[in-house]
């Protein structure tokens, strides 16, 4: 079990303190998700663990309205790259929905509703979908081609014919 040292109280400390608000960038809000997730795994101290949750749970609720808003100009660069990423598979919730899966789960361990067993538990799926979320938010969108800066999206799919989505089941 994690003990905390005077130096990683210090560093707490420090991340309670970090001011945010809705001017804030998405991309540092998920930042500061993510480390409010990942120091909940590393404290037993049940007053810093408390105000974790709460700034974790702020946080997120901060970054919830964001997911419609257009993006803004100044991050289109740090979110375009030169070549296409590596396809990723597995869980694809929408950016709406995985927000509040995060801030369902710090609320649930803000308002102690549970064991400590499965606190635990929780912290660890929280911080893996803190983290799944906050890598999709900072994900390019875009890539340069030849033929300018396109959606990657659109880019994947003109090397793929269309196929029904039932035809990929379907065994001959």
């Amino acid at each position: 079990m994690p003990t905390m040292t005077l130096s990683s109280c210090r560093r707490t400390d420090a991340l309670l303190a970090i001011p945010f608000s809705a001017e804030t960038d998405f991309t540092l809000l998920a930042d500061y998700s993510e480390q409010f997730a990942e120091t909940l795994l590393e404290v037993d101290e049940p007053m810093q663990r408390q105000a974790l949750y709460i700034r974790l749970a702020d946080c997120l609720a901060t970054l919830l309205p964001t997911m419609d808003a257009p993006l803004p100009p100044h991050l289109v660069e740090s979110l375009t790259v030169d070549e296409l990423p590596s396809p990723r598979l597995g869980f694809e919730p929408d950016a709406d929905l995985l927000c509040e899966y995060c801030l369902t789960l710090a609320r649930l361990l803000t308002n102690r509703a549970v064991t400590p067993e499965m606190e635990q538990t929780l912290i660890g799926l929280m911080f893996e979908l803190v983290s799944y979320f906050a890598g999709e938010l900072k994900a390019p969108r875009w890539v340069r081609t030849g033929k300018g800066v396109k959606l990657i999206a659109e880019v994947e799919n003109e090397d793929q014919e269309w196929v029904p989505r039932w035809h990929k089941t379907i065994q001959f």
